[in-house]
């Protein structure tokens, strides 16, 4: 166990490596306002069972995303097993498929980026493409 353990901490610390290599200090803030947009959109759907989004959309600041290169999908990912270790430990259940979409804002942010969720049991290729998702819950971070 000590050995898969100690494995696990080291894929951890590449991830959190690759994601600050890209995002600067932000990554860790990036990881918390996604566990955060996660935690809050629980919704209790029985007393042993819930449901959070499964769609995430990070957008980010257009110098933020040129940094990215080719990578946003290799960060996608990694934001995802972010989500989704983040969901084993409090056996939250997804609404449909987990995805982080990472992509450059189309409206000006308020910080480097902004993180929006919904519930999709079904995530079609053109999900994030060019409009919004139908009424995303937003949170606004990345000062």
């Amino acid at each position: 166990m000590g050995l898969l353990t100690r494995m696990e901490k080291t894929v951890e610390h590449w991830e959190s490596a690759l994601v600050d290599k890209v995002l600067g200090n932000d990554p860790v803030e990036l990881c918390d306002d996604l566990r955060r947009e996660c935690d809050g959109h629980a919704v209790v759907a029985a007393h042993d069972r819930v449901l959070v989004p499964n769609a995430y959309k990070v957008e980010l600041a257009p110098a933020v995303h040129e940094q990215l290169g080719e990578r946003e999908a290799q960060i996608g990912q990694e934001l995802t097993d972010v989500l989704a270790r983040h969901a084993a430990e409090h056996r939250y259940e997804w609404a449909g498929p987990l995805t982080v979409h990472v992509t450059r804002a189309e409206k000006p942010l308020d910080g480097r980026y902004r993180i929006s969720s919904q519930a999709m049991p079904n995530i079609p290729a053109d999900a994030f493409s060019g409009t919004p998702p139908a009424a995303p819950r937003t949170t606004a971070s990345g000062t």
